[in-house]
């Protein structure tokens, strides 16, 4: 279906065509990144090739991002629904998920198999732990479904990384409690990236294992059980993981453990991005009050944003986490990232060049006030002296 037909309210027909339709085969495709890489060591390219996907992810992108930059169309309301039905955008999601596998097995088989020198494994290890990382965003899509098959497809994807407890955490935890103090995949102002994967990995594990074993003991199960969720999806790492050992010898395990890691950073990235200082205020009653689009940072970067479904839209999904990737909407006065993601992640890497960029844009989505911000408590006294010197400064004449 290339158009989509819908009545508008003052009776005239709506005829619309999805330009980005076929443009979101590039999520599907992106995961293949390493695959190809793998392949590529034996041409002439040869160990060259290891270092592929860290430079896709982490030069390429951002700078087509910058060349190509920003698209803040959206699809006219009327033919909302007709989109979010459309099962092509369903099914991309769905097939990405053995391109996922396929990578992450022919690298290993790579590093199994063939004599590398030690720096190329590093530089492939790291960029495919990091595309990796993209099987979350698979999952993330998947794992907001309601029917089985997408939410066994979601298992499937967080498993190449082994992080099995996403859907759970996710699902039921970070999305009742984005962009508060409580909780731990929101990243407060302040706070580097190296801080808040401190918090934020075990802060997720121990909320996605607590909300899996309340469901299971209200059932009367034991928190082992085999209906764990959490323990599906490690069973399938597991095996994975046993099997590439049994096939390639005890040598490939540090390999799969890296990749595991950088895989967990990857969302940690991501995280850290989406809502880095933003605050929902709390009510007399001691409830916050409902997720807003402005409680999310928002990026119209289009190629990123066609390599992850959309994901960067993130704005739109946290205040409406059912609606579909393609479905996706932009919003006037969101808050919104200089970047697409992958030129974030570098941003973050040095946090001094982050907070210089990004606290600005925290202080200015908060008024100039620093009471609505999500503030990291042992920097609240000096990050306090320095905004009032900005906000008490004479206006130059």
């Amino acid at each position: 279906m290339n158009m989509f037909i819908a009545t508008a309210k003052d009776g005239s027909e709506i005829r619309y065509k999805d330009g980005k339709r076929f443009l979101y085969l590039w999520s599907m495709f992106f995961p293949l990144v390493p695959a190809i890489a793998a392949a590529l060591y034996f041409t002439q390219i040869g160990v060259w090739s290891t270092f592929i996907p860290l430079i896709y992810l982490y030069v390429f992108v951002p700078i087509v991002d910058a060349i190509i930059g920003e698209d803040g169309h959206n699809p006219p309301d009327e033919v909302i629904s007709a989109m979010a039905a459309d099962r092509f955008y369903s099914w991309m999601v769905r097939a990405t998920v053995p391109f996922l596998w396929l990578s992450f097995i022919a690298t290993a088989m790579l590093v199994g198999t063939q004599e590398l020198p030690w720096w190329s494994i590093i530089a492939l290890v790291v960029g495919v732990g990091s595309v990796s990382g993209n099987s979350i965003t698979i999952g993330h899509e998947l794992g907001h479904k309601s029917n089985k098959l997408d939410q066994k497809l979601a298992m499937w994807a967080n498993a190449v990384i082994g992080y099995a407890h996403f859907r759970v955490e996710h699902n039921h935890g970070h999305h009742m409690l984005v962009s508060t103090p409580e909780d731990p995949a929101s990243s407060r102002m302040g706070e580097s990236i190296y801080r808040f994967v401190l918090r934020e990995i075990p802060g997720a594990l121990k909320n996605g294992w607590s909300t899996e074993a309340t469901r299971l003991n209200k059932k009367g199960k034991s928190s082992f059980s085999l209906d764990n969720e959490i323990l599906q999806g490690w069973m399938i790492t597991l095996a994975a993981t046993v099997i590439l050992t049994a096939h390639l010898g005890w040598m490939i395990a540090p390999f799969i453990l890296v990749h595991h890691i950088f895989g967990w950073y990857g969302l940690t990235q991501a995280n850290y991005v989406e809502h880095y200082g933003l605050l929902r205020q709390k009510h007399e009653n001691g409830r916050y009050e409902t997720c807003q689009p402005h409680h999310s940072w928002n990026t119209n970067h289009i190629f990123s944003n066609l390599m992850t479904f959309h994901l960067q839209r993130h704005s739109d999904h946290h205040a409406n986490p059912m609606r579909p990737y393609q479905t996706l909407r932009d919003f006037a006065d969101l808050p919104r990232l200089p970047s697409g993601y992958p030129g974030m992640f570098l941003l973050a890497a040095i946090p001094p060049l982050f907070f210089r960029v990004m606290d600005p844009k925290v202080m200015e989505w908060a008024d100039g006030d620093l009471s609505k911000v999500n503030i990291l408590s042992d920097k609240k006294n000096r990050l306090e002296q320095q905004w009032n010197k900005v906000t008490e400064a004479p206006t130059p004449t």
